[in-house]
């Protein structure tokens, strides 16, 4: 099957459109129930009301794992910010009351957050062992009740329509501590701009009635479970240094 040349290209999956509908296409390398895990966080987070992208199907196209979903028309909030940098609160301030809505949501029946974050730090090739052992600890110590969090919020994974935004890419969804997901988003705005980053912590902090301080109790978990990740664009040195900066031996 020809779905022509992909609209996206991301780690682990190609991004196609094809008959108005979107095929994500997975990487071989995936476990073999990766696209129904990811399908089912997002019906999950579909079933709430949230604006997300319908499932249309999980199956296979020549022998790779496939999700087909709903097309969403519209520009990610990420590129509409680039065109027009003044707007920034206005567009931050968007994004961060449909986070707190994400938020209010419990959860139970998805991935827990608990045990994704252990498996992370576990397996970061930059952390030894006695790090790994402070950081577990610290991990078992926090206390939280479980909400739904997506895991890689930020705003070109909101995409805005006829004055309607839908949030896209579930895959890193669980049930966790909310305080550890804003935290997982300032991380990710900070290694771009520590303003954007800055304006986002104050923003969620004024509407929730959270501290920062409170979030940064996440920080060196965060950090730790990102190293995992080998992100191209990361650098581990900055990470390391919020692991120790937090989480000192």
């Amino acid at each position: 099957m020809n779905l022509g040349s992909p609209m996206a290209i991301g780690n682990t999956a190609k991004v196609y459109l094809y008959e108005n509908k979107v095929f994500k296409v997975f990487n071989d390398s995936l476990p073999e129930m990766e696209s129904t895990n990811e399908a089912y966080k997002q019906k999950y987070a579909y079933s709430f009301g949230l604006s997300v992208p319908e499932i249309v199907d999980v199956t296979k196209i020549d022998g790779k794992q496939v999700i087909v979903m709903e097309h969403i028309k519209g520009r990610t909030i990420g590129d509409l910010l680039t065109d027009h940098m003044e707007k920034a609160e206005y567009y931050m301030n968007i994004s961060v009351d449909i986070q707190m809505e994400i938020h209010k949501i419990k959860a139970d029946s998805i991935d827990s957050m608990y045990e994704k974050l252990s498996r992370q730090i576990e397996s970061a090739p930059q952390l030894d062992n006695k790090r790994k052992s402070a950081l577990i600890k610290k991990l078992d110590s926090m206390t939280f009740e479980k909400k739904l969090c997506h895991g890689d919020f930020h705003l070109f994974n909101l995409i805005m329509s006829d004055h309607n935004v839908t949030i896209i890419d579930w895959v890193d969804s669980s049930a966790g501590d909310i305080r550890a997901d804003v935290y997982r988003t300032y991380l990710l705005y900070s290694q771009f701009s520590v303003e954007l980053a800055d304006m986002y912590m104050r923003l969620y902090c004024e509407k929730s009635g959270l501290s920062k301080a409170e979030m940064y109790e996440w920080a060196p978990i965060i950090a730790a479970a990102r190293l995992s990740e080998c992100v191209s664009s990361e650098k581990p040195e900055r990470l390391l240094e919020i692991v120790d900066q937090y989480c000192p031996l």
